[in-house]
């Protein structure tokens, strides 16, 4: 049976995809989910998926493409990719997002306000 390839048209409705997101989504801690992702995915593949969450966080504090490119060792190619998603998608801004909401920084500051 030939594998099907994942495209912009159907990649989402891939049933091994949707596998991999419910299996994502039943982590419950931060410590399941790294022990999940790294049997699944290479150390290589971790740190791509780690420095492109990074170039978001960076693109989304209004840094220059080519500054977060050198400061992450990163093509510019993978930049403007990640700044195209980050502009035109909605997976990096959720994530960002709730990144924010989840910062130990920002849970002290509230409560002090409290």
């Amino acid at each position: 049976m030939p594998k099907k390839s994942f495209t912009e048209g159907n990649w989402k409705r891939n049933p091994w995809f949707r596998a991999l997101c419910k299996a994502l989504l039943s982590c419950k801690s931060e410590q399941e989910m790294a022990g999940f992702l790294r049997d699944i995915a290479t150390l290589s593949e971790l740190k791509s998926l780690s420095e492109r969450l990074e170039m978001a966080k960076q693109l989304a504090a209004g840094r220059p493409q080519r500054d977060v490119a050198e400061s992450i060792d990163a093509s510019t190619t993978t930049v403007a990719r990640v700044s195209l998603f980050l502009k035109s998608g909605t997976g990096y801004k959720n994530a960002l997002n709730a990144l924010h909401h989840h910062l130990p920084s920002r849970r002290k500051k509230m409560a002090s306000m409290v």
